[in-house]
């Protein structure tokens, strides 16, 4: 019983949630794969964060102390400034063109105005995001269908037969 005492004291010292922005993150795991369920922060990207934090990636995330996962929530939102250009996911922003690093909501949001953009002035992708189809050169001759059905039923055809047979 003098082994259980001192998990509960580690499960009281851990924080669940760890918040990033508008998302919860897994504070049950490690700082790495905690930090690559953020949208925009993969495994490189949250390992190089770990790293600039001095934090062994490797270590579970909520149980860290709260001045250090400060520090891991300010690389996060910072990653940009840290980092080279060619790091980050958002080079030369169009209308700003700055270089910047966007995750979470935000990241979903500059992508959809970005095909919207493609859309209005209808360029070659814009074309085909309006049509469904594919967009980066993907082969649309023998994949990628979604309408119908292209084999044939073999029960719909014994059915048939069997009711043309019983009349």
């Amino acid at each position: 019983m003098s082994e259980e005492e001192p998990q509960e004291q580690q499960d009281d010292d851990l924080q669940y949630f760890v918040r990033i922005g508008q998302t919860d993150l897994d504070g049950t795991k490690s700082v790495e794969r905690s930090l690559s369920e953020l949208n925009g922060v993969g495994r490189r990207t949250a390992r190089i964060i770990a790293d600039k934090a001095g934090v062994d990636r490797t270590a579970t995330f909520g149980a860290l102390d709260e001045d250090v996962i400060d520090e891991v929530v300010e690389l996060v939102e910072s990653y940009a400034d840290e980092v080279p250009e060619w790091l980050t996911n958002r080079q030369k922003d169009f209308y700003t063109g700055e270089t910047t690093h966007e995750i979470g909501n935000d990241l979903q949001l500059t992508r959809q105005h970005d095909i919207n953009r493609m859309k209005m002035i209808d360029s070659y992708k814009g074309a085909r995001h309006k049509r469904g189809q594919k967009v980066r050169g993907q082969r649309t001759k023998s994949t990628g269908r979604t309408e119908g059905t292209i084999g044939v039923n073999v029960e719909e055809i014994r059915e048939e037969e069997a009711e043309e047979a019983g009349e």
